[in-house]
Formats: structure tokens, C-alpha cells, sequence
């Protein structure tokens, strides 16, 4: 105590990283059903079997849902979601998490950082994020676009989380888990999450499609994105944008407003310890 009064404590880069990665967990489990089913609307129409009755047609981002709900069962919704925790927890804890300090290695210490140093400090932190949490996305996006049929287990390709890590490593090699991504208050949000999507869809449904390829499908990413243009039209690249623009919006307002609460949170069973 100081004067009566507790000494206000500034948030470690420890606390940020641990309340950037457990709120983008909380965000994740919140909105996960709509990253699924912008998978499988993404991924709709790759495969084109012989019989046009064998495959799932999927119709809009509900649709989508309701009936992944009554083929697979409500679980489906949630598949690949311990892979999206690790992703979050590697990546929401770099990305966020470090970025104040980033920004302040950028300004040596100033507190006054221009719009330049902000968008260097992203960058950095955005790129580091993508590069420890790569392979966890591979494993997401693999097990969101995996059918589970009750009566089959014939369709499944990996049989845990654990599985998919060991099995696409030794298949594909230690770079099949690297394979290209780009990852992308309220009011903010929605003009935020609207914008980053219409120029970023293009390119989250040329990286799930190509996650989700087996060895030798694609000669890389240009090729996915050549290919699903001469197969499937210009409009291929905007599939899955409902349910990408309902996810991104409310996963960022789930995101910030839980690391706010945490680092409180945080803060405050601190504070105690550091008042005598």
C-alpha cells in the first residue's frame, strides 16, 4: 500500500501472453461451429465422386450445421477443436500477447509509437505467430473437413490429435505441417471483420483447400487456386464467407473482451502479493 492507496500494477509480458492465449481459447470454443462449417462449405465441391448422391451438399452456414448435426451428430461441430486450442494458444499468445513489447523494442521504450511502428510490431508478432502455431492449423483444418459418418469409420483420416501430428510428419514430412496460411469493440468489429474478409476469403479458402490435400494433389498454392478456377469459377473463392464473416466478427469480440477480463483478473490476484 502506498499512501492508502494499492499501487496499480502494470501487466507482465508473462500476464499478456497468458491472457492472450487463454481468451483466444475462450473465443474458439464460442465460435468454433462457425469455423467448422466455413471448412466444409470451403471444401465443398474439390471431390467430385461418380455417384452425385454420395457426397453432403451443404447450403449456407446453418444449413451447414443443421446438418452436420443430424448426419454426424452434434459432436462434429467441435472436431479439431483441441488442435484450435493449441493454435490459439500458440498463436493469440504471440500475436497479442507480445505485441506491446514488440512495439516497444520498435520505439525503444518511447510510448509514442506511429502508425509505421504499429504496423512493423504486427507484423513481426504476426509473423512469429504463424510460425509456432503453422502446424496446429494444418491439424485444425484436416479434422474440420474429415466426415464422421455413424455407421463408418471408413472416411476418418487421422484418429486423434496426436495422431494427425505423427502421421501427417511422417507421410508428408516435418513441412506438410507448414503448409501455406495466411492468417488474416463491437462496431469495430464488424466493419473490421467485413473488410478483412472480402480480401481475405480468396486466400482462406486457397489455404484450407490446400491443408486439407493429400500428397501430390496440388503442386502448391498457386496451382490449388489455378485449379479451382478453371474447375469451379471465380465464385469458388468466395465460399464459406458468411460463416467466415460471423466467425471473425465474434471471435474478435469474444477474443478482446475476455483478455481484458483475464488480465484484470490476472492483475488483481497479484496486486495483493505486491501491496506489502
Amino acid at each position: 500500500m502506498v499512501g492508502g492507496r494499492s499501487v496499480d500494477l502494470c501487466p507482465t509480458v508473462a500476464v499478456k501472453v497468458f491472457s492472450a492465449g487463454t481468451a483466444g481459447c475462450v473465443a474458439d470454443l464460442v465460435t468454433f461451429p462457425l469455423d467448422t462449417a466455413k471448412v466444409r462449405l470451403q471444401v465443398q465441391g474439390e471431390s467430385r465422386p461418380s455417384l452425385d448422391g454420395s457426397r453432403m451438399k451443404y447450403r449456407g452456414v446453418f444449413g451447414t450445421m443443421f446438418t452436420m448435426v443430424r448426419t454426424e451428430g452434434p459432436r462434429s461441430l467441435y472436431s479439431g477443436l483441441v488442435a484450435g486450442l493449441h493454435r490459439q494458444m500458440s498463436f493469440a499468445s504471440v500475436r497479442i500477447g507480445l505485441y506491446d513489447s514488440m512495439k516497444q523494442l520498435y520505439t525503444r521504450g518511447s510510448e509514442n509509437a506511429g502508425i509505421g511502428t504499429r504496423l512493423l510490431a504486427g507484423s513481426t508478432t504476426g509473423a512469429m505467430a504463424v510460425a509456432f502455431a503453422q502446424p496446429t492449423d494444418v491439424v485444425k483444418v484436416r479434422f474440420q473437413a474429415q466426415v464422421r459418418l455413424p455407421e463408418s469409420d471408413s472416411l476418418k483420416r487421422y484418429s486423434s490429435t496426436m495422431d494427425a501430428y505423427k502421421t501427417i510428419a511422417r507421410e508428408e514430412g516435418i513441412r506438410g505441417l507448414w503448409k501455406d496460411n495466411m492468417p488474416c469493440h463491437f462496431t469495430a468489429a464488424f466493419a473490421a471483420g467485413f473488410c478483412t474478409t472480402v480480401v481475405a476469403s480468396p486466400v482462406d479458402v486457397v489455404k484450407t483447400r490446400f491443408m486439407n490435400s493429400v500428397p501430390g494433389q496440388y503442386s502448391g498454392a498457386a496451382n490449388c487456386a489455378f485449379t479451382m478456377l478453371i474447375k469451379e469459377g471465380p465464385t469458388s473463392f468466395y465460399k464459406g464467407f458468411v460463416p467466415s464473416f460471423l466467425r471473425l466478427v465474434s471471435w474478435n469480440i469474444v477474443m478482446f473482451v475476455s483478455y481484458e477480463q483475464i488480465k484484470r483478473a490476472v492483475m488483481t490476484f497479484q496486486q495483493p502479493r505486491n501491496s506489502y
